[in-house]
């Protein structure tokens, strides 16, 4: 659920309504730029916080919807803003609080500049592993995705950001499983037919992601990165209703 931008102070910011640290991975991967493809190689040392990608953009959502950052107070205990943490991601991953109901998190403006600093407090306090894997969603991923569906899922997403929204989306190809990952869109733009969609990418947290929509292909498209090698998405809206 998303409310219409009047009832929105401000819009989502990349510069501060992001976490400084990444979802990290467990496998490394490395783009041949000359054959496009992608050889893989293990973390070594493991990661110690991988798989967490739905968790950040829903925890990074959570805090947007109902924490209200105070720089202006002083700075408190760490068992402090561990609770304080906690409060705020046990609210709705899908309704935001009214203003005058939001969790105040003292001595810090921004959850990018909380998340620099207590980077271990909010790993350690928004949730596990396991919940990037017990999604509402992952129910979707199995059933044929459509041309027509993901022009249908092109429009709803646009409709979200017109009307103040951050919409959660699940990145997927099955069976493969090349990819199974999560973003938060907060703006876009037309090119010519399509869409580019402005994204917070968990697994990238120094700069906004791309996910581009092509209407005559009817099909998403992920550009190069260091885990992905460049080409088509399955998405779906999720955190937006019962059955997502």
């Amino acid at each position: 659920m998303n409310l219409p931008a009047a009832g929105r102070p401000r819009q989502f910011t990349f510069e501060q309504d992001t976490f400084a640290f990444a979802n990290e991975l467990v496998w490394q991967y490395r783009l041949d730029p000359q054959t496009g493809s992608m050889t893989t190689f293990r973390t070594v040392p493991a990661p110690g916080y991988a798989h967490h990608c739905f968790v950040m953009v829903r925890s990074a959502r959570q805090f947007f919807y109902h924490a209200r950052f105070a720089p202006e107070l002083p700075p408190v205990d760490g068992e402090f803003y561990r609770r304080l943490i906690r409060r705020v991601v046990a609210r709705s991953a899908r309704v935001p609080s009214p203003d005058g109901n939001k969790v105040i998190i003292p001595g810090f403006a921004s959850l990018r500049a909380f998340s620099e600093s207590c980077e271990r407090l909010l790993k350690a306090a928004c949730g596990g592993a396991w919940q990037s894997y017990c999604l509402r969603s992952h129910w979707r991923m199995v059933f044929p995705i459509s041309r027509r569906h993901q022009a249908a899922m092109a429009a709803e997403l646009e409709s979200a950001l017109d009307r103040g929204g951050e919409p959660i989306i699940h990145l997927v190809r099955f069976p493969q499983l090349t990819i199974n990952h999560g973003m938060i869109l907060f703006g876009k733009e037309r090119n010519g037919e399509g869409l580019v969609f402005k994204a917070y990418d968990p697994n990238i947290p120094a700069r906004p992601a791309e996910l581009r929509y092509d209407a005559a292909d009817r099909g998403f498209f992920l550009p190069p990165n260091h885990y992905w090698a460049g080409g088509q998405v399955d998405v779906i809206h999720v955190y937006q209703g019962w059955v997502y």
